[in-house]
């Protein structure tokens, strides 16, 4: 067996030919998911899933089919680094529907890593699919044409699981949940310190699962891989299919709004949105996908689904046993390089959005107190505004809202005295607001509630204390 020091010495990541789906396999709580570049070494990543009860014989197919999908989706975290033309999978081709799911994923949840690399993607993703496999059936339940046949039940207990994220959005969750006594267990990929102590202070059960990238990957990184920005909540969501069947959850929670939906820029006629994963397009692809291979009663969706970011921070506000524990910065979760010294860096897209979008909602000295700082009057900060507001550039490549709530956030600020004479808004009010239509600017229609969500029946309540 070749080391991984000697095979990726001979690969040229970007000139690779095939990239192959090994294998996937699963035992005492450990699930490994091998892949590799032509005919190299494999690259072998590991996922941990902690105190793993024994899998009842009943839900073995169904957790073999999440296992599946699991390493099927994982593997855009090593697809990406040479893009290679041709796509196998060791166990044969796959269904039209999983085919289709994997294609959209691959490349719409890629399109901000191929803008970003000059690189064009249509027509060079296609996983290998079955020639007899039907054409996936769309509209289930929702009368637009026949419906795909269900996998059968598993009798799940009823119980949530709710993804942490160290941010305000799936603690607005989480205590929706809570205000209609909802079983539910936070839980996390990975192993932050934040988001361990934003969960325990959720007061729910914990799920802590580890995911080990195959250590080749960074090798290959090294040796000039393509590298960039993947769907990682795609990942994630995968992963929490199998912990669903493997620990016993009839449902998965997440806490993605409406404005995910919406892309960052359109390019050579691609849509190109940095949250395609966190979107309603996957969120319904992957949600049908379990209810015709996994389980007919094991639910996806985010309950967030019919809100603006301002209306989910207007819920954060009314929720202060968190303020000393959140933080939405990314800085805090790179895997690599340095973290802010506390909670908030203060520089990027992510501070700078979440003070916009709690200004309005907030005592100012209760806001500058979370932030140790006033980010509206700090002139230096002002490009960053601007790109939320897209003014002179687009939003930035971040999980952030649109730039018509964010205008309508400031114009709000604007309105008020004791934040006008803050440099930003008074820059605001004397440059940007004069070519903008005041009409447009309310924020009360910001914080009405969308019909279009999948959250199952027995969590509709708890939309109740988000708006």
């Amino acid at each position: 067996m070749w080391s991984i020091e000697t095979v990726t010495t001979t690969i040229q990541p970007r000139l690779t030919q095939v990239f192959r789906f090994l294998r996937a396999r699963y035992a005492d709580g450990v699930a490994e998911l091998a892949y590799a570049f032509d005919d190299g070494e494999p690259l072998v990543e590991r996922i941990r899933f902690p105190d793993a009860p024994a899998l009842p014989r009943e839900r073995q197919a169904a957790f073999d089919a999440a296992l599946k999908l699991l390493h099927l989706v994982a593997g855009v975290s090593y697809y990406k680094a040479g893009v290679p033309p041709r796509i196998e999978v060791a166990d044969g081709p796959l269904d039209a529907a999983t085919a289709d799911l994997l294609d959209a994923l691959y490349l719409h949840g890629l399109a901000e890593f191929a803008y970003r690399n000059g690189l064009d993607l249509r027509g060079r993703i296609s996983f290998p699919r079955s020639a007899t496999s039907p054409s996936p059936l769309r509209g289930e339940g929702r009368g637009e044409g026949p419906t795909s046949p269900h996998a059968p039940p598993l009798g799940l207990p009823k119980r949530t699981l709710v993804p942490i994220g160290g941010g305000k959005d799936s603690l607005v969750a989480v205590e929706a949940i809570k205000s209609i006594g909802g079983d539910a267990t936070a839980v996390w990929v990975g192993n932050s310190p934040l988001i361990a102590a934003c969960a325990g202070r959720t007061g729910l059960p914990t799920l802590n699962i580890q995911r080990e990238l195959a250590p080749g990957l960074f090798e290959l990184n090294r040796l000039g891989a393509w590298n960039g920005h993947i769907p990682v909540t795609a990942v994630n969501s995968a992963i929490l299919a199998v912990a669903a069947v493997l620990y016993g959850h009839d449902s998965i929670a997440f806490a993605n709004e409406r404005s995910a939906s919406a892309a960052t820029l359109e390019y050579d006629g691609q849509q190109v949105n940095h949250q395609w994963s966190k979107g309603y397009a996957f969120e319904q692809l992957l949600g049908e996908w379990l209810h015709t291979h996994v389980a007919a009663d094991l639910d996806y969706c985010s309950l967030l689904r019919p809100y603006s970011e301002l209306a989910i921070t207007r819920a954060f506000a009314r929720l202060p046993q968190y303020f000393e524990a959140f933080s939405s910065c990314n800085r805090n979760f790179r895997i690599l390089g340095p973290k802010p010294a506390d909670r908030w860096c203060g520089q990027c897209p992510k501070c700078h959005f979440v003070f916009l979008a709690l200004a309005p909602f907030l005592p100012k000295p209760r806001l500058l107190a979370i932030f140790g700082r006033n980010l509206l009057d700090d002139e230096t900060q002002a490009a960053g505004f601007d790109a939320l507001l897209e003014y002179k550039d687009h939003k930035p490549f971040e999980c952030v809202g649109e730039g018509a709530e964010a205008r309508a956030a400031m114009y709000a600020l604007s309105q008020r005295p004791e934040w006008q004479e803050d440099a930003l808004v008074a820059r605001f009010r004397a440059e940007i607001l004069p070519q903008l239509d005041a009409s447009q600017l309310a924020l009360e229609p910001w914080l009405e509630p969308s019909a279009e969500h999948r959250v199952p029946a027995r969590l509709q309540g708890a939309l109740k204390a988000i708006g």
